[in-house]
């Protein structure tokens, strides 16, 4: 299979090196921070190009990782690796439940708030952050959004999340355009 066919998922982030003998610190990005490892094989994302890698292996570090990619047994070799997206195919991925989404599937999507007389689009999701209280959608304003204000809005499903609609590339939420 190419590279250009994969349909490839960022679970996680090379972020340092660590000692001489090619370990790497790991951020996952999974919800159980150590599911990052249950998943094989994983394609880095390089300046050079997408990077089949196998982990032999990975403890845990502080608050993240350390992982060994089978042979990358120097320092000099691990450095090509740091500050690169870990990624893993899509249908490695589990099946979610019914109104539960991957944080990717909801980056893209324009943001309707329908706070006042009629909906309005604030714009589009860059990102998501995790907070501990709730996640946060970070909408920024595209050429169709009412204005050029990035807003910060928490992802709570029927509260301020309405509806998400992957098919429509919508997500519409109840939210005051002032915020």
């Amino acid at each position: 299979m190419s590279t250009a066919t994969l349909d490839l998922v960022n679970i996680g982030r090379i972020t340092a090196l660590y000692g001489v003998k090619g370990w790497l610190k790991i951020h996952s990005y999974t919800e159980n921070a150590d599911d990052v490892f249950a998943y094989n094989p994983w394609w880095l994302k390089t300046a050079h190009g997408v990077k089949q890698v196998e982990v032999d292996e990975a403890r845990p570090h502080g608050k993240g990782f350390v992982a060994h990619i089978k042979g990358i047994d120097d320092r000099e070799q691990a450095a090509l690796f740091t500050s690169v997206d870990i990624a893993v195919e899509r249908h490695l991925l589990p099946e979610l439940d019914e109104g539960e989404y991957y944080w990717n599937q909801l980056e893209g999507l324009a943001v309707i708030t329908t706070f006042g007389d009629s909906p309005q689009r604030l714009g589009r999701v860059i990102k998501l952050m995790e907070t501990g209280a709730n996640d946060v959608i970070v909408v920024g304003p595209d050429d169709q959004s009412i204005d050029q204000r990035e807003r910060l809005i928490p992802y709570v499903p029927g509260q301020f999340v309405l509806a998400v609609d992957l098919t429509a590339g919508e997500m519409r939420v109840d939210w005051d355009p002032e915020f």
